[in-house]
């Protein structure tokens, strides 16, 4: 049953008639999205090529926490499948900031817990050039003895 507080938003049916989004059991949760990113969520489906509807790519940028246009504007001239394919291998900002949260919590610790054992963190070896991964045949960056890195290539 929908939310009584949440009001769908409304879009234009096929042959022009306005027709109300039921978010269903998801009402509250597009309601608290649209809380948290200050936008109204866009309508999930657009006509496709012979009128069903399909994703709309606005939607998944608006569900991603993605500012408008980021991969939908205009000015991209990017075709629905090419926008639904850069937002899918994509990464969501608020993802990316936990995942780097993370990594720092886990270095500050690894660094308390070494400093309290009266040693200094392990450093990343000094190196240069390249090296390849096994299997792979490609080559990755690696630190080089400045600190700076070199650059990729793939083997063939």
């Amino acid at each position: 049953m929908p939310n009584a507080d949440h009001v769908p938003r409304a879009r234009r049916a096929a042959r022009g008639k306005r027709t109300p989004v039921d978010w269903g059991e998801y009402a509250a949760a597009v309601r608290r999205w649209e809380l948290i990113t200050g936008r109204l969520a866009p309508y999930p489906t657009q006509p496709g090529r012979h009128g069903r509807p399909v994703l709309a790519p606005a939607f998944v940028e608006w569900l991603m926490g993605l500012p408008p246009g980021w991969a939908t504007a205009d000015h991209l001239d990017l075709p629905r499948t090419a926008q639904l394919r850069a937002l899918g291998n994509g990464v969501m900002p608020q993802q990316a900031a936990q995942a780097l949260r993370l990594l720092l919590e886990d270095l500050t610790h690894l660094h308390c817990t070494c400093r309290a054992a009266g040693s200094t963190p392990p450093q990343a070896p000094a190196c240069s050039g390249r090296t390849v991964r096994p299997g792979t045949g490609s080559t990755r960056l690696v630190p080089t003895a400045r600190g700076r890195r070199t650059g990729t290539s793939r083997r063939h």
